[in-house]
């Protein structure tokens, strides 16, 4: 089973046609608050949003759609 060919549909809002968020924009759509994403990138070695030089998180699409995937796993099946 590919993860890959689920990841469309996984965000609990639709993503927006742009190629980086803030983590404030991707906690939004991924449906969990900033903390919690902060908290994800030490557990999931994945998930690694860039930083900018003033150490800000950007996260990249592919970055909101592994979180998607995450909170389903998490909050939805219970993993």
């Amino acid at each position: 089973r590919r993860l890959s060919s689920e990841l469309p549909s996984m965000s609990i809002l639709p993503l927006p046609d742009k190629q980086f968020f803030k983590i404030g924009e991707a906690a939004d759509i991924v449906g969990v608050k900033a903390h919690v994403l902060r908290y994800w990138e030490s557990e999931f070695p994945g998930l690694r949003p860039l930083k900018t030089r003033g150490a800000h998180r950007m996260y990249r699409r592919a970055d909101v759609e592994l979180a998607c995937v995450i909170r389903r796993l998490l909050h939805d099946e219970g993993y």
